[in-house]
């Protein structure tokens, strides 16, 4: 077997259950996606408590069904790999990344102006401080817990001064995601049940922070959507509340997943980290190839609002249907060694942020900008991070994430008082 390459032999459809959370606590099960890709890159998954749906894994399909949202309905069922209860379903619906066009085409633009190229290097420089920030915290030290103490710290710094949330309640907003994502996970052991409390408690929360802006708006984005109107009215306090939602889940869960996965990759791949730290200007490829190789959000849902053919497969109408960007960015027709984690590959056409059109990902600009500032800043000042321990992977079938992995470093000074 070539170097890289996914042994499947043995692998068979009846091994395969997407719905699954738990081999993936130990690590993504990319036999089944190579097999599928191989065998059935549009495959029939059995469910034993709902309908079962059409399981999309070839990089060609998955970008058809992300940007065909006239076929493909974000809105019908939602974007989640499980189905809602009808009254669930509702609320959802007016979440953004639950809209179709031109719905979905109007809200966008309201929260747009926060994540263009030119506001986003505006932020620039609270980002590189924030990067020493998390650092100084734990380099006289000499170990940490990479994810909690590190990777999560840059995104949750980011997104609460983004939204306008204080500095002591940005852990709060770490504590709701892990809650609300985590729920198959046993460490958080939070079920849905649980997972709906820690929706509940971040809608509270958002209630009352937007009650304060419209009375003392300031410069944030949440101030600015307080005031903003769609189709002559303003958003009303539940729009509001799944728009805080959503940034503090996207803009939080996504990016610290793939830098704590894109270290973990490292750490598997040393040869990389050298080649890197050796030469900085691979650091956009890496950041590329990092998005690539850990895609954080694994897969999307949408429902067929009309008969469709895609892979060979006839797809009915009012079909549940999950194409899974996790295989896709591992497409051996596409990717050439696409098992290999390799910081100089190009081109480089993951769809870790989606295939393009009204889906694009909002926050790439600014996924990007925090993972390079990151790893800037970790090859200045902790060059010779080391694994000290065992990477603790989420069990998870929809984010590919990574809870804890213990590092250490030679101790060295801070540079903040």
């Amino acid at each position: 077997m070539a170097q890289h390459e996914i042994d499947f032999d043995g692998v068979g459809f009846d091994d395969i259950n997407l719905l699954d959370s738990r081999p993936f606590a130990d690590r993504v099960p990319h036999e089944w996606f190579a097999f599928l890709r191989k065998n059935a890159p549009v495959w029939w998954q059995e469910e034993e408590a709902g309908p079962g749906f059409w399981a999309v894994t070839s990089h060609a399909d998955c970008t058809t069904v992300n940007r065909d949202y006239e076929h493909f309905s974000s809105s019908k069922k939602a974007t989640f790999l499980w189905d809602l209860p009808e009254d669930d379903l509702a609320q959802q619906q007016m979440l953004m990344l639950n809209m179709d066009p031109p719905l979905h085409t109007r809200y966008r633009r309201l929260v747009n102006k926060g994540f263009t190229p030119r506001m986003v290097n505006q932020l620039h420089e609270g980002i590189n401080a924030a990067a020493d920030q998390i650092i100084d915290s734990v380099i006289e030290k000499g170990s940490a817990d990479f994810v909690t103490d590190i990777a999560a710290e840059l995104p949750l710094m980011v997104i609460a001064d983004l939204l306008g949330v204080p500095d002591e309640d940005r852990h709060r907003m770490f504590d709701w995601s892990n809650r609300m994502i985590g729920s198959d996970d046993p460490e958080y052991q939070t079920g849905e049940e649980a997972s709906q409390q820690a929706a509940m408690e971040l809608y509270a929360y958002a209630s009352e922070l937007f009650n304060t802006k419209r009375i003392d708006p300031h410069e944030d984005l949440m101030s600015v959507l307080t005031q903003v109107e769609v189709d002559g009215e303003k958003l009303n306090s539940m729009e509001l509340e799944l728009f805080f939602l959503l940034l503090t889940v996207a803009g939080n869960e996504t990016t610290r997943n793939l830098i704590s996965g894109g270290m973990a990759a490292f750490f598997d791949h040393p040869d990389q980290w050298e080649l890197l730290r050796n030469d900085r200007s691979l650091l956009p490829s890496a950041t590329e190839e990092m998005l690539r190789f850990v895609s954080p959000v694994m897969n999307f849902r949408r429902q067929t609002t009309s008969a469709f053919e895609l892979g060979g497969q006839h797809i009915e109408e009012d079909t549940k249907v999950v194409f899974f960007h996790i295989s896709a960015n591992r497409d051996e027709s596409v990717f050439e060694n696409p098992q290999s984690f390799d910081i100089t590959r190009n081109p480089n056409p993951h769809l870790a942020f989606g295939a393009g059109g009204p889906h694009f990902c909002l926050g790439a600009n600014l996924a990007r900008m925090e993972i390079r500032v990151m790893f800037e800043h970790l090859l200045d000042r902790i060059p010779d991070i080391a694994l000290d321990g065992e990477v603790q992977r989420l069990q998870s079938a929809f984010i590919s994430g990574v809870k804890h992995i213990p590092v250490s470093f030679p101790p060295a000074a801070r540079i903040s008082s």
